[in-house]
């Protein structure tokens, strides 16, 4: 047992022992083989500088001529000024008065005496605007001279109703008050429209210088007389 013990104790010693040495050889610091003293200094990169070059081009002209100066010519407007007194006014054409009738009419602008030249009479038409209490529609027609202006007696003429407001009446140159006295003269005429009881609902203006009453004067057509024959022996 004494044995053992020194061999265990022999070798304790023997680890104890190299254990040292690892401890004293980790210690070692290394020597680096090369240090280097030098600092690195970059090489500076060259930019090359480039002149700007400016080129001016002066053309040489061949054959150029002096230019030649043209006249401008200056327009003067001419202001054209109309004296007011030579204007023409527009002049509004009066509205004929129509009160209580919507229209009036005649067939045609002249008509001629006797039975020779048509036409001989005029058709005048009237319509009424109240048709229901409208009952009677009288027409008024005198002469009025063209060369002097003067009016002769007013004839009153009952107009026949046909319906729906409207009247007529076919005038003949007989109805006319004074027609020995005019020749080729203005027939002025107006229409009045009065109720079953006589109350007037409706009347026209005068219309003059429309209506025309002529002479008929008829050209004679020469007779053609024969031109006898003479016979030779």
């Amino acid at each position: 047992m004494k044995k053992i013990y020194i061999y265990l104790a022999c070798a304790v010693l023997s680890f104890s022992c190299s254990l040292e040495g690892l401890s004293l050889s980790s210690a070692v610091t290394p020597t680096p083989l090369y240090t280097s003293t030098n600092t690195y200094t970059p090489i500076p990169t060259v930019t090359p500088i480039t002149p700007t070059l400016t080129f001016t081009l002066t053309p040489t002209l061949s054959g150029l001529k002096s230019p030649t100066l043209t006249q401008e010519i200056s327009i003067t407007p001419v202001v054209s000024i109309t004296p007011l007194a030579l204007i023409t006014p527009n002049t509004a054409t009066p509205t004929l008065q129509m009160e209580g009738f919507v229209s009036v009419s005649i067939s045609e602008n002249e008509f001629y005496k006797g039975n020779q030249c048509e036409p001989v009479s005029i058709k005048f038409v009237s319509q009424v605007a109240d048709p229901v209490n409208s009952a009677i529609v009288d027409l008024f027609v005198r002469f009025k001279s063209k060369r002097t202006g003067a009016t002769g007696e007013w004839t009153r003429i009952t107009m026949q109703t046909i319906g729906a407001g409207t009247f007529t009446h076919d005038l003949v140159p007989e109805e006319l008050k004074g027609t020995a006295s005019f020749q080729n003269a203005w027939v002025q005429y107006q229409f009045v429209a009065n109720t079953s009881r006589s109350r007037e609902i409706g009347r026209t203006a005068i219309i003059s210088e429309t209506l025309t009453l002529l002479d008929c004067n008829l050209t004679p057509t020469p007779a053609l007389t024969p031109t006898p024959t003479v016979l030779k022996p």
